[in-house]
């Protein structure tokens, strides 16, 4: 099982969205979403957060929100599970992603973008501030097969 963590960070009603582009192989090729990673040996859900988000964004995060945890089962990789957090408290100045484009989206623009079917269940609950939730989201390809709440 993987173990990574995911962030949307959020500032005058927009999110930081990262449009997937750069990578070889990747399962999230040409999607936007937030920013994050997986776990490194020995890190705790938040370390490994803070490095993540740091790494490809450039911010520091000074506090974060623990939203809840997406369980991802996809045909094309093991399954994983994603620690969700949000945060509007940061510093630093943003630099360029190695993954992709980062974009400031208009919170009411980012269900027009390229997005996993199952982050639509996932955004509207961060819009109704519900925490914490669980998803877990069976895909077979890009295709949304089972989706569950918790």
């Amino acid at each position: 099982m993987r173990l990574s963590t995911l962030c949307y960070l959020e500032q005058d009603g927009k999110y930081l969205m990262l449009h997937r582009i750069y990578k070889k192989n990747d399962v999230n090729k040409e999607k936007w979403i937030g920013v994050g990673g997986k776990f490194e040996a020995g890190e705790a859900p938040e370390e490994c957060l803070m490095r993540e988000v740091l790494e490809e964004t450039g911010y520091r995060l000074k506090s974060y929100r623990f939203r809840g945890v997406l369980t991802f089962i996809c045909d094309v990789q093991e399954p994983e599970y994603i620690f969700l957090y949000t945060s509007d408290d940061f510093e630093g100045e943003l630099k360029e992603c190695d993954e992709g484009v980062l974009q400031w989206v208009d919170k009411d623009a980012v269900l027009d973008l390229n997005l996993w079917e199952g982050d639509r269940r996932m955004f509207k609950y961060l819009k109704e501030r519900r925490e914490p939730f669980s998803l877990k989201l069976e895909y077979e390809g890009n295709t949304l097969k089972n989706i569950q709440d918790f």
